[in-house]
């Protein structure tokens, strides 16, 4: 099982940044997939960014150019640079761990973008 402990979520203005870290701890295994996705009311969660054991980057059209994942396997961290913050980008954000085929979820954290 895995654990995912999220922080750093809060208000920002348009324009502003924001980092958030997530650390993920139990059987984490070497070979992963750590990243953050979003879900709006209503909608379906959807991938922000991701990254691999093997640094492989994905990340949503909409944030490509302003966001930037990161990642330290020796510590097990997952982190999301959130820059150029537009209000469209508000809503919850989730950790996620993906090991042997498996989803695992952060209990999310709230994100606003002010205007």
């Amino acid at each position: 099982q895995v654990q995912l402990v999220e922080s750093g979520g809060g208000l920002v203005q348009a324009g502003g940044s924001l980092r958030l870290p997530c650390a993920a701890s139990g059987n984490i295994f070497s070979r992963n997939v750590m990243g953050w996705y979003r879900q709006a009311p209503g909608k379906q969660r959807e991938l922000v960014a991701a990254m691999s054991s093997g640094s492989n980057k994905n990340y949503a059209d909409t944030v490509k150019g302003r966001f930037t994942i990161s990642r330290d396997s020796t510590k097990n961290t997952v982190s999301l640079q959130m820059n150029s913050g537009k209000t469209e980008n508000t809503t919850v954000y989730y950790c996620n761990a993906r090991v042997l085929f498996r989803n695992n979820w952060g209990q999310g954290t709230q994100v606003t973008v002010s205007s």
